[in-house]
């Protein structure tokens, strides 16, 4: 079994048992169930902010402990008051070491469109997000069938939710689109080697409809990597690895967001000449 096989067959299990512990009414009686979503996508083409998903990442299956012990209120509004878009909270346990109460705790301090970074697999999953206060779920086309990936992103949908598919190739992409979807998300990490490409997102830009918003994930490291990406037509990037090796991972993101905006700024006006 690769690594994702893995992950898929734990979260089986820890579906299950959680289902047991909090049935769903107990799920919808959490002070955020009621809350209306903020929406991802509008966040996502504000022009006044950086297009910029920053991730709160404990830790990978690939690389172990990345940083035990940032503090989820200081990291999330940092990244907010850097000019992050959004953001994205790793719940999964196990793989990941993130928690219910990283994303709860991130959506206490900041009024912002918070994506809930796990496993999706049922739609059980997706009420919890909601009772957690999420606003939006990841949905990996590679460990869903299409019918079921659709039945989820309607199901995220009916709770007000949005939705934001991650593919890693051009078979992924072409079965799993449906109207359902939000943001289309491109993982340059291959989720079975756990290998790194930029190339994955470069080719596959062309290729999603523009009703969508478009997305890169994984392995961006340099803010001139996002002009890159954002000239070939990507509106968004998910960041978190880069920013949680720091100390201080929210003045890594304003360092990092303040030299991407001084070369759009600059790139904008080359192209204004």
């Amino acid at each position: 079994m690769n690594i994702l096989d893995k992950i898929i067959e734990r979260k089986k299990q820890e579906v299950a048992e959680r289902k047991s512990l909090a049935p769903e009414k107990l799920l919808q009686k959490s002070m955020f169930f009621d809350g209306q979503p903020v929406s991802m996508k509008k966040y996502l083409l504000n022009p006044e902010k950086t297009g910029i998903i920053a991730e709160f990442k404990r830790k990978s299956p690939s690389k172990g402990w990345i940083n035990q012990t940032a503090s989820v209120e200081k990291t999330t509004i940092g990244y907010m008051q850097a000019g992050a878009s959004a953001l994205s909270v790793l719940t999964d346990t196990d793989f990941f070491g993130g928690s219910t109460e990283d994303l709860m705790t991130a959506r206490k301090y900041n009024f912002c469109p918070i994506l809930r970074k796990d496993f999706v697999i049922d739609e059980y999953q997706i009420l919890e997000a909601k009772s957690m206060g999420a606003d939006c779920i990841l949905l990996i086309a590679a460990v869903l069938k299409p019918t079921r990936l659709e039945s989820l992103a309607k199901f995220a949908r009916g709770l007000g939710m949005e939705v934001l598919m991650e593919v890693h190739d051009r078979e992924e992409l072409d079965r799993s689109l449906n109207p359902y979807l939000d943001v289309v998300g491109v993982n340059n990490r291959n989720l079975k080697t756990f290998e790194v490409s930029l190339e994955t997102s470069l080719s596959l830009v062309d290729s999603i409809p523009d009703e969508f918003v478009k997305i890169s994930e994984s392995g961006i490291s340099k803010p001139e990597t996002l002009i890159q990406l954002r000239v070939a037509g990507y509106q968004g990037f998910l960041i978190g690895e880069n920013f949680m090796r720091s100390i201080r991972p929210y003045q890594a993101a304003y360092n990092f967001m303040n030299e991407y905006r001084k070369l759009l700024t600059g790139h904008i006006s080359k192209l204004a000449i």
